[in-house]
């Protein structure tokens, strides 16, 4: 046996673990991003047609009650935004299902007003500093709100913050594993680096000369 196929064997089986690798980090990064992939390219979709997609939101109001062993600690002073006691907050949150425990207050001489965004709506919740009366409003403006929200990571809480972050992190190794397997089959599809380059060129070119 020849030196140079001696040298080429370890070369190839070198190239074979690579192509390995690659294969198997391409198809466990695409299984990780795959429903998150598809639901953010088809509310990339409703958000760039929002002006077209119409939604009646629907309101309603909730009212209820402290009893009378809370209305000391209203009564006391507070920051102008500390949160309810949590006494308070678990009180509200069975009168009314809105919990504003953790969240900041406004408060003012006659009550505690405390707003609580949330995807796809809008809620709040106040409660009077004097009688413990206590009020709030709930607006959902449908799934497709909601869905969008998902998208932007509007009001959505530290645990969507971070699972957009994994997720962009999946997208980002699913992208570039799939670059590199183009190139180690881009001498068997000629096609590949001309369809590359027009992936490149068609936006750069579009946000370069189209867009004002």
């Amino acid at each position: 046996m020849n030196a140079p196929a001696v040298r080429a064997r370890p070369r190839r089986k070198w190239r074979g673990w690579w192509v390995k690798q690659l294969h198997t980090w391409h198809w466990i990064s695409a299984a990780m991003s795959l429903v998150a992939m598809l639901l953010f390219a088809v509310t990339g979709i409703t958000l760039n047609h929002a002006a077209s997609i119409t939604a009646a939101p629907t309101t309603s109001e909730r009212t209820g009650q402290l009893p009378r062993s809370l209305l000391r600690p209203l009564a006391t002073a507070h920051a102008a935004d500390a949160p309810l006691p949590d006494a308070i907050a678990a009180e509200i949150d069975d009168a009314v299902h809105l919990n504003p425990r953790g969240h900041a207050g406004e408060w003012s001489d006659a009550e505690v007003y405390v707003a609580l965004p949330r995807p796809g709506g809008d809620a709040w919740v106040s409660v009077d500093r004097h009688s413990g009366a206590i009020k709030a409003e709930v607006t959902d403006r449908g799934w497709v709100s909601y869905l969008n929200d998902l998208h932007k990571g509007r009001n959505t809480g530290r645990a969507w913050f971070w699972f957009i972050d994994l997720f962009a992190g999946a997208c980002v190794l699913f992208t570039l594993t799939g670059l590199l397997l183009l190139q180690l089959h881009a001498r068997h599809r000629p096609s590949t680096w001309p369809v590359v380059a027009a992936g490149v060129i068609v936006p750069a070119a579009i946000a370069a000369f189209l867009i004002h």
